[in-house]
């Protein structure tokens, strides 16, 4: 299947020139976008975007090294989702920060599994082969328990991927519990992580202690997912 772009239902752009020519893309407004559908070009049919307190849609992705993962083999786990472009300058900033590591690192402390999926298209910005996604593991210190490569944006689709970085926590039942930005300040530096209110970090605590999470939905920034043309 081929994804190349899907509709919700508004959008706003970013709020000044820079951040917009950052952004490369709109982004979409409003709380969980649960009603809309992402198109599939293949087949034609619709298909529900996941949806907060709903069962996160299963999927079998393949990673850097050509090993296999399906969702629902880490049932009993919590799960992290987190779409990523190496070459966008918002996912920059959280590993040039060491934001997004020392978060990986935490969460496979607590035996979180740990999704980096990278859905950009050959020929697009950020988009890597097994060999590239490894050495980008290993330079930047990441401990992601994998790298899912997914240049068809099958994956990307299903998940209703908008940016980099777009978050997902899936707790240990299956069930969606947060999606969106990784914290609450949208820009591209660095000097900003200190200051920020990490929401994937806020709604890993939330789930492991049994807890609803407090903010289950944001407003998602950064680059546009770079699907196929």
């Amino acid at each position: 299947m081929s994804a190349r772009s899907y509709r919700l239902p508004a959008f706003v752009c970013a709020t000044s020139i820079l951040t917009a020519l950052l952004l490369g893309a709109c982004q979409p407004t409003g709380a969980n976008p649960s009603t809309s559908l992402v198109a599939s070009e293949t087949s034609g049919e619709a298909i529900a975007p996941p949806r907060i307190d709903q069962l996160a849609p299963d999927f079998t992705g393949v990673d850097s090294n050509g090993d296999r993962h399906q969702l629902s083999d880490y049932r009993g786990r919590v799960v992290v989702l987190e779409w990523t472009s190496h070459e966008c300058p918002f996912t920059r900033k959280h590993y040039t920060s060491d934001n997004m590591q020392t978060l990986q690192a935490e969460a496979a402390e607590q035996g979180v599994v740990w999704f980096s999926v990278v859905s950009s298209a050959p020929g697009q910005q950020g988009y890597v082969e097994g060999a590239e996604a490894n050495e980008l593991t290993q330079s930047r210190g990441a401990k992601p328990t994998a790298v899912l490569l997914d240049p068809e944006g099958e994956l990307g689709q299903l998940y209703a991927a908008r940016t980099t970085p777009h978050m997902y926590v899936i707790d240990a039942e299956g069930i969606l519990r947060y999606m969106g930005a990784i914290d609450n300040v949208p820009s591209a530096n660095p000097a900003d992580v200190p200051g920020a209110t990490n929401f994937v970090r806020a709604a890993l605590d939330n789930v492991l202690a049994g807890q609803p999470v407090e903010t289950a939905f944001s407003q998602p920034y950064g680059c546009s997912v770079k699907y196929s043309l």
